[in-house]
C-alpha cells in the first residue's frame, strides 16, 4: 500500500481530469449507428492531444500475449467490464453501454467509469444506472481516514440489494497511483468493520460494477470480456477517491460535483 504526498495527488487529480473530460466528451457523441471502435479511435486521439498515455492499450494479459488492443472498455448491455472495441459493435437505441478509461500522465494514473444510455432506455435500465451511480457515491462517502476498507464495499451492497438489483463479485476496486493497480483491493461487497484502515494519502479506485439479475458472471472467448451470465444488464461507474484530511475527495471533477 502506497500513500501519496499532496503533490502527487495533484497530479493524480490532473490525469483524472484529462479521463473525465474525454468521458465527458464520450458522452455527448454516443448515439445510435456509432460504433465503439469510433468511441476508441476517438479517446486515444484525445488521450495523446492532451499529453497523456492510453493506459489500457496493451495491458498484459495473462502473459500469453493476447494484451488488450483499446484506449477504452467498451461493455454492452450485458457486459459488465473489459469489453473490446470492435467495428462491428453498432450502438442501436436502448442500449446502455459502459466505457471504462485509464490514463498515464507524468507518472500517475487516473481512471474512471461511466455508464451511458444510448437513445431512449427501458425503465429498467435507468433504474440500473441510477442505482450503480449512486452506489458509488455512497461508496465515495466512506473513504474517510480512520474507516476500513469493507465499509465501502458494505455501503454499495446493502444499498444496491435494496434496490433489487446484485453486486458483482468476481471484481474488485483497487489502490491506485504510480501502478494502475495498486493495494489494497477493494470489493463491492462485505460486512463493515473489516479489512485495511482507511488512512489519509491512499487513493483508491472506487467502482462498483451492479446486475439487473444474478451476480454471476462468465468471460467471452477473447479472454477480455465478462458479461452476466443469465443475459441481463450491467452497469459500471468507476471514480478515482483521494483520502484526505477534510474527507473524501473525487480526483478529476470540479468540487462538490456529483459522482
Amino acid at each position: 500500500m502506497v500513500l501519496k504526498s499532496p503533490s502527487e495527488i495533484e497530479v493524480m487529480d490532473q490525469a483524472s481530469r484529462i479521463v473525465r473530460t474525454i468521458l465527458n466528451e464520450i458522452g455527448e457523441m454516443i448515439r445510435p449507428g456509432l460504433t465503439t471502435i469510433e468511441l476508441d479511435r476517438f479517446a486515444e486521439g484525445r488521450v495523446q492531444a492532451m499529453g497523456g498515455v492510453p493506459a489500457f492499450k496493451g495491458y498484459p494479459h495473462r502473459g500469453d500475449g493476447h494484451d488488450f488492443p483499446g484506449t477504452i472498455c467498451a461493455s454492452l448491455n450485458s457486459e459488465v467490464v473489459h469489453g473490446i472495441p470492435r467495428e462491428g459493435v453498432i450502438l442501436a437505441d436502448g442500449d446502455i453501454l459502459s466505457v471504462d478509461m485509464g490514463v498515464l500522465y507524468k507518472g500517475y494514473y487516473g481512471d474512471a467509469a461511466v455508464t451511458y444510455p444510448v437513445g431512449d432506455i427501458a425503465q429498467q435500465a435507468r433504474t440500473l444506472l441510477d442505482v450503480t451511480r449512486e452506489s458509488l457515491a455512497r461508496g465515495i462517502e466512506q473513504a474517510r481516514a480512520g474507516n476500513r476498507i469493507s465499509d465501502i464495499g458494505h455501503a454499495v451492497q446493502s444499498y444496491v440489494e435494496s434496490e433489487g438489483l446484485s453486486v458483482v463479485r468476481q471484481f474488485v476496486g483497487h489502490g491506485i497511483g504510480a501502478e494502475l493497480h495498486e493495494e489494497p483491493q477493494i470489493p463491492n461487497l462485505g460486512p463493515p468493520g473489516r479489512l485495511s484502515r482507511i488512512v489519509e494519502g491512499m487513493v483508491l479506485a472506487i467502482e462498483p460494477m451492479v446486475n439487473a439479475g444474478s451476480h454471476e458472471v462468465m468471460e467471452d472467448d477473447d479472454g477480455w470480456t465478462a458479461r452476466t451470465r443469465d443475459g441481463s444488464l450491467s452497469a459500471h461507474f468507476e471514480a478515482c477517491v483521494a483520502v484526505t484530511a477534510d474527507g473524501p475527495r473525487m480526483l478529476g471533477v470540479s468540487e462538490g460535483a456529483a459522482a
